[in-house]
This record gives C-alpha cells, structure tokens and sequence, in this order.
C-alpha cells in the first residue's frame, strides 16, 4: 500500500516557484505537475492542489519529523513578509519581486549533500548543476525504493566523496570544482568540519568555518548557511543578484537592515530578474 500525507495548502506556498528558484536541485517536475525527487534519503512526490499539498512516499511521523522543517511550514511566511514591508515600505521593485515569487519558501536541506551542490554551482548554470548532482548520485548514492517510475539514488555521503578521489570525480565533468569538493569532503568525513556542530556557531563563525573549505567563498558558504542551517540573515550574492543590485539599487542595498529576513528577499529578487525574462 502506498503510504501518504496530505496537508491544507498554506499561503505564500507554491512548488512550481519552491523547486525552480535555485536552492533545490535533485526534484524534477513530472508530467502530471508533481515533483519527484530524493531528500533525507527518502524519494517522495509533492502533489499541489488547490487547498491541499500531498506528500507520496511520506506518513504521518515523516512528516512531523522531517518534511514540516524541510517545507519551512514551521515558519509564519505572512509573518515574514509583512516585516520586510514595514521595513523597506517605499521599495517597488521589492515589492513587484515579493508578488511575482509569493510562493517561494527557504527549504531546510541537508548540510553535506547542500555544501556539495553550491560547490558544484560555482560558474554553472542550473540545468548543468542538476546534471552534475544527479550523475554524482546515481554513480556513488545507494539506490532508494520510490513510488514513482524511474530510478532513484541518494546523495553519497562525504566518506564516499572523499574515498573515490579527485579523478572519479572529473571524469563525472565537473571541472576544475573537483579538487574543491575533494577537499569538502575529506574534511567533513575527517571530523576536521563536522557540519552538525557547525549549528551552535554565529552565523559569522559558520561562514568563516565553511571558507575554510577549498574553493567556498562568501557566496557559496552563504548559499549553504541559507539553505542547510536556515539563517535568514544571509544574503548571497551571485551574477543574477549583483545584476539586480547594480540595476535597481545603484546607491546600496543594506541587507545587513533585514536580520530576519535578508535570505528571503534575496530569493524574491534573485527569482524576479532570473525568471521574468
């Protein structure tokens, strides 16, 4: 029997614009308008409805324990919103963004296969690093039972990373970032940087400890403090949002103004200059 989990549909709740904004890169958008993918070593479908969300592959405890954090349905998103109006109230062009990407949420992904991922994204595009994630997973991830046709793999764990070496690595074509996630993994299976521990720091200490990573920078150690630890304070800084600053905001933008929201708005503007055009 296939087990399942349906909830009521929340408000700024949107899979098309969750799944294609540029935070998650292992869920494919299916025929029927599901998304079908792996997370937590799980294969799930997400089904979207108009006042309902059904999780395939997912009961009742997997949804408490793993899919409410990993939504961010945990998170007042009405909340957030109004804080970044009353905060920048004369900003039109953040607002157009705010209504043109309502949907969006921050997933909570897991730490090591996320760290990987933004590595991998350095100077690539997003099909490419879908491509590159999903070939790393399918040579090197265990195989996962799914509900939905196809095949489905696990990300592979930093031991695995690091034990099949830099030249496996580059005959998968990820470049010149192959020595860079060598290293990350050498050191999160090492012990040297363990990713859970990392929690309890500053946001500032958490993204000095993962600079100090072969090849992360700010923008990728940002990428990985927003999307796997949840810090909303950060605010990454790719070529689509240095566009977006440079275009609409040639005096500044002072992120540092929206502690509790910067990670959002980034993820507003970023999807509004990316996908508009």
């Amino acid at each position: 029997m296939v087990k399942s989990v349906t909830f009521a549909r929340p408000q700024n709740f949107d899979l098309d614009l969750i799944f294609d904004c540029g935070q998650s890169f292992r869920f494919v958008k299916s025929s029927d308008n599901s998304y079908s993918g792996i997370a937590y070593g799980r294969a799930v479908d997400f089904i979207q409805e108009d006042d309902r969300i059904t999780i395939v592959g997912a009961d009742n405890c997997d949804f408490e324990n793993i899919w409410k954090r990993y939504l961010a349905l945990d998170l007042d998103y009405s909340a957030l919103r109004g804080e970044i109006l009353s905060s920048r109230p004369d900003d039109e062009v953040l607002k157009s963004a705010m209504e043109y990407g309502s949907g969006i949420r921050l997933l909570r992904q897991e730490k090591w296969e996320t760290l990987c991922s933004f590595i991998i994204s350095q100077n690539n595009n997003i099909p490419r690093i879908r491509s590159l994630v999903e070939a790393l997973s399918c040579r090197y991830g265990d195989r996962i039972e799914a509900y939905s046709v196809g095949e489905f793999y696990s990300f592979p764990s930093a031991e695995r990373v690091a034990e099949i070496g830099i030249d496996k690595l580059r005959e998968l074509k990820v470049g010149f970032r192959a020595p860079y996630i060598h290293d990350a993994a050498t050191k999160v299976a090492s012990g040297e940087i363990d990713l859970e521990a990392l929690d309890d720091l500053s946001t500032d200490e958490l993204l000095s400890a993962l600079m100090s990573i072969k090849g992360v920078g700010l923008k990728v150690a940002s990428c990985v403090a927003l999307f796997a630890y949840g810090r909303l304070d950060c605010f990454p800084i790719d070529v689509w949002v240095k566009r977006v600053l440079d275009k609409y905001y040639p005096d500044g933008f002072d992120h540092t103004a929206l502690p509790n929201t910067a990670g959002l708005v980034q993820q507003y503007l970023f999807y509004y200059e990316r996908f508009r055009q």
